[in-house]
């Protein structure tokens, strides 16, 4: 076979490019290696491979796998590792929330016990519905959640005998990258195949397109905003979509106020207000706004007053009238720095009054700003709250003891979490009941994912037989 100069030059380049770049990330240039292959294609063909012998196991190996998944995730060096790596890799959020979720991903997400069989049985026989596998799962992950969409996805897609492909955010890889690594010495060590977890050395828009569109790839994941989302959906395959929110903190005068407010800060300013179940901005009836916010300031919140400041903030972190990447999960201290101004060493949420249609109030931050928007009462609060969801139906919160006024709002504003008297994490089993997950598919329905939403429900019918009533 004869090869131009130009072809070997071409390949060359290939090659020394996927050096520099496993130089740059610290990801393995041996194709395979810890999980991570250096074309999407061959992670891909790996991933189906192990799929195919994963099928072969038994349910009980699901369970040792997912138990050694579980005890490498939670072992003191890497739990620490992985978190204080991706702090600094992708510059947000803070490291003891980091820990938080990390533990909680991976202590709390469902694993083969989320798969129940149902039966019936009768004149006709006995019918199975059984919750089998797709095969394998494409799996686009952010940079907001990294590690523990990777943990939570990982347990919940292997429990329904799945394999799974992540395209990780290019600025969480390293972070990405060990937390498969290690998610794959797990299996192996209990006898599991290997690949079952994979990705590629340098994940592209292409190499996602390329997964997004691969014929072994029985069904795509996306954690991310409208654009990843709209994309998965237009693929043709059976996807889950995780979109964004804006979630509201309605406040109404029967609520405890002292508490609200405690848990309005714990929440907004849980890991630097990345996760998109978190309070983006407070709605509260004017009769109890005042003692709101003397309370917010009590525990940690710092407020700003003046009108030319409070624009200035939304131009800084909203150029424009674009979310600025270079302020998101960064600290309350860090952006009031930015800003020019001068806050407590201990401030935890910057908080201003602003109408509802402020830029503050309607761009999603994921940045421990909060605006707080008065209503004369109640029923104008909900319609506020609604408005400022902008149909994500995605997370809401109301702090209230009316019942009714708690019935309506729910019913109104449709969102897959409502957290009631609670702070915003509490709606994903941190301080609430519940199971959690980092994938919260609201635009496609599937509301908190578990083992059970990565499986296909199969019926298996048994004629004239086992009806034994």
């Amino acid at each position: 076979m004869n090869i131009d100069t130009t072809g070997i030059e071409y390949i060359v380049k290939k090659v020394m490019d996927q050096i520099d770049y496993a130089e740059e990330t610290g990801a393995p240039v041996v194709d395979g290696k810890d999980g991570v292959f250096q074309t999407m294609d061959a992670a891909i063909e790996a991933a189906a491979v192990a799929q195919k012998e994963y099928m072969k196991k038994p349910l009980a190996l699901r369970r040792q796998m997912i138990a050694a998944m579980r005890e490498i995730m939670l072992k003191k060096e890497n739990i620490e590792t992985i978190c204080a790596m991706v702090v600094e890799e992708s510059g947000m959020g803070n490291y003891e929330h980091k820990l938080a979720k990390h533990r909680l991903a991976t202590t709390g997400t469902p694993g083969v016990e989320d798969l129940l069989t149902e039966a019936w049985a009768g004149d006709d026989g006995c019918t199975l519905l059984e919750l089998s596998p797709f095969g394998v799962i494409g799996a686009i992950t952010p940079t907001t959640n990294p590690n523990e969409t990777i943990v939570n996805n990982s347990i919940g897609m292997l429990a329904a005998g799945n394999a799974v492909v992540f395209s990780p955010h290019p600025k969480a890889l390293k972070t990405s990258f060990l937390c498969i690594k290690l998610l794959n010495e797990a299996i192996v060590s209990v006898g599991g195949p290997r690949n079952l977890i994979v990705t590629c050395a340098n994940p592209t828009i292409e190499a996602a397109n390329e997964m997004m569109v691969h014929p072994k790839i029985r069904m795509l994941v996306a954690t991310g905003g409208p654009g990843v989302v709209k994309a998965v959906l237009s693929s043709g395959k059976k996807a889950i979509g995780a979109g964004a929110g804006n979630p509201p903190a309605l406040v109404d005068e029967t609520a405890d106020i002292e508490k609200a407010a405690k848990d309005i800060i714990d929440g907004c300013s849980f890991d630097n207000n990345l996760p998109c179940i978190a309070e983006k901005e407070v709605v509260v009836v004017d009769q109890v706004a005042d003692y709101l916010i003397f309370n917010m300031k009590k525990n940690g919140a710092y407020e700003i007053t003046d009108k030319k400041a409070i624009d200035a903030l939304a131009d800084l972190v909203c150029p424009e009238g674009r979310l600025s990447r270079d302020f998101v999960g960064k600290s309350a201290k860090y952006i009031a720095a930015a800003a020019g101004l001068d806050v407590p060493e201990d401030t935890r949420v910057l908080i201003c009054e602003t109408s509802k249609d402020h830029l503050l109030a309607v761009e999603e931050l994921m940045m421990p700003i909060l605006p707080i928007v008065r209503v004369a009462n109640v029923d104008e609060g909900i319609d506020v709250a609604v408005e400022l969801e902008h149909g994500n139906r995605h997370t809401a919160i109301m702090h209230s003891k009316n019942v009714d006024k708690l019935t309506e709002m729910a019913k109104r504003i449709q969102t897959t979490i409502f957290v009631k008297n609670g702070p915003s994490y509490a709606g994903i089993g941190f301080g609430g009941e519940g199971y959690p997950t980092f994938t919260i598919a609201g635009p496609t329905g599937e509301g908190l994912t578990s083992a059970k939403s990565f499986a296909r429900r199969r019926r298996c019918v048994l004629v004239g037989g086992f009806d034994i009533k």
